[in-house]
């Protein structure tokens, strides 16, 4: 006892601030990050109390390393009696907090400056100290023609080729500008981008989930099978000192200000994945639990990964057959990436040299030709740049932006069947806007010129390219991944509807039923393309929910009606 110990962990919990007889007191819950616990244990947690300057200086989701004095307290077993415990209360008495670790990026100031504008407390201690030295061989590497290729290579070198994904990853680690314009109706625009990877198993979607998880400022790694709803926005427990009714943070709201990574994202039940659907557009979780009520902040970008519904990506299926997430989730994501396990002789033998190659050496094959930045610069690098950068949309990266909008509407038009596709929605141009941005943050540029923008658009579009393209017609159509189903889908039902309502005039001129076997038939000899079974029940039973049609009978006798004078 009473011996000075260093100890690193997550903060859990912050009590408000306790007055004391002469100075204030804060008592921190912290736990043992995952990383550290010993094989086999569920992190333990110690209490730490906080004097004068160092209250406040940590809030829950922080990681830090504390200097302090360890000290046990005797516990009554009655506050009446003097009878004490034969287990002593323990704790730590704080002498120095350090928040800063070398390999782990900054927190973005933006973020800190929303809440922590008047306690300057923290503000200094969160955003990592830049020398003179560091900060011009930044600038050097800012000027550099290859900047963008370097950064993106230089994030998880140990991952193959990946090139789009990475860059995609490292724009999300730069961000966004956070915005509150006085003029318009809603306070805050996000700034943080949200990036789904979806693929085939062993294409390292994991091992980048894990890379940035290790490099993000703050942030949870969860699973979507180990996780429930409370677990990642809040739950209500009781104090076991005070007897109190306490809400604990949950991963998004640790998250606040980082990054929270959610592996087999797909495997998440229903109720949990609801939760998000705040989180990813107004930034907020809302409580209403045990007389508990208010509004928590979780302005974390999401990076999940996921697999398609039979495990492996079924290329002869649409896309929202492959990933099994509902649509209105998808669209809120900035970039879905479509990770997928080609075949190729020439790339396997590459990759399976790449892979031998860092198990007889620690060289990847793509860091021993090419240069690769260390991690410590990376994180000094983007630190630096999420600080120093907001950079301003210019009048011509606004004409960009407009014309790659519209671009995007029309590019599902065909001239020969003259209809115009739902390309995209007014969630990818938000999300263009937020691309651009963090692209010229990498340049520690002040503007956002056109070429971001294009960049922008190229990434969405490489990400869309294969993530909605019409299974039938070939074309980018964003009504895969926002609604389900495709235009030249939504057309052929319908074309198959009339056909059938058609065909059933024809048969039942004098008000008769017509064998449901023989319309099928008769639908499938008129068409040039084949008419499954499924999408002709389908067909018949949105025509008998719209009252055209009675289907009756069972089996071989199972006959159809036609429904007339309808109003």
């Amino acid at each position: 006892m009473d011996k000075m110990v260093s100890i690193k962990g997550l903060v859990i919990r912050t009590t408000p601030v306790i007055p004391d007889m002469k100075t204030d007191k804060q008592v921190i819950k912290l736990q043992e990050t995952p990383d550290n616990v010993p094989d086999g244990q569920t992190p333990h947690s110690v209490s730490l109390c906080a004097y004068e300057e160092l209250v406040d200086v940590c809030k829950a989701g922080d990681r830090i390393e504390v200097t302090g004095i360890f000290r046990s307290n005797p516990v009554r077993i009655n506050p009446r009696q003097r009878t004490i415990k034969a287990l002593f209360k323990t704790y730590i008495d704080v002498l120095h907090i350090e928040k800063v670790d070398k390999r782990r990026l900054g927190i973005d100031v933006s973020t800190i400056e929303q809440e922590l504008s008047e306690q300057v407390a923290g503000d200094v201690e969160e955003t990592r100290k830049v020398t003179e030295e560091e900060e011009d061989r930044i600038k050097a590497t800012s000027r550099r023609g290859d900047v963008y290729e370097i950064l993106a290579r230089s994030l998880a070198p140990s991952v193959y080729e990946m090139d789009d994904v990475k860059k995609g990853i490292l724009l999300q680690l730069f961000g966004g500008t956070n915005k509150s314009f006085e003029k318009g109706g809603s306070p805050k625009y996000r700034g943080d981008i949200n990036v789904l990877l979806c693929g085939d198993p062993s294409t390292s979607k994991s091992q980048l989930l894990q890379y940035v998880h290790k490099i993000a400022p703050r942030g949870v790694y969860t699973s979507g099978k180990g996780s429930s709803a409370v677990g990642l926005t809040a739950y209500v427990s009781r104090d076991p000192e005070t007897r109190q009714v306490v809400l604990e943070s949950g991963a998004l709201v640790l998250s606040d200000g980082g990054v929270c990574c959610i592996d087999e994202f797909d495997k998440m039940s229903d109720s949990t994945r609801s939760v998000l659907h705040e989180v990813m557009e107004q930034q907020t979780v809302s409580i209403a639990k045990a007389g508990i009520i208010t509004t928590l902040n979780a302005r974390t970008s999401i990076l999940a990964s996921a697999n398609p519904i039979g495990s492996k990506y079924n290329i002869n299926l649409p896309v929202p057959q492959n990933i099994d997430l509902p649509p209105t989730l998808l669209s809120r994501f900035d970039l879905v990436y479509l990770v997928l396990d080609r075949i190729d002789e020439q790339n396997d033998r590459r990759l399976a040299r790449h892979l031998v190659s860092m198990y007889l050496e620690d060289t990847p094959e793509n860091a021993s030709t090419q240069e690769i930045l260390p991690i410590e610069f990376l994180t000094s690098y983007i630190s630096y740049a999420r600080t120093k950068c907001q950079p301003r949309i210019t009048q011509a990266a606004s004409e960009e932006l407009v014309r790659s909008y519209v671009e995007m509407r029309k590019l599902g038009e065909d001239v020969r069947a003259a209809e115009r596709r739902i390309t995209a929605t007014t969630r990818q141009l938000e999300s263009m806007i937020r691309l651009a941005e963090a692209h010229a943050k990498m340049r520690l540029s002040e503007e956002v010129t056109a070429n971001d923008v294009s960049e922008a658009v190229r990434l969405i579009k490489s990400a869309l390219k294969q993530a909605a393209t019409d299974s039938r017609t070939g074309l980018i159509d964003m009504g895969l991944l926002t609604e389900g189903t495709s235009a030249s889908e939504r057309r052929r039902k319908q074309d198959l509807k009339k056909a059938i309502t058609d065909l059933l005039d024809e048969m039942t001129r004098q008000g008769g039923v017509a064998r449901y076997s023989e319309v099928f038939r008769r639908i499938g000899e008129q068409g040039s393309a084949q008419v499954e079974a499924v999408e002709f029940a389908e067909a018949l039973k949105a025509l008998e929910q719209e009252g055209h049609v009675s289907v009756g009978g069972e089996g071989p006798r199972r006959s159809i009606r036609r429904v007339t004078g309808v109003a």
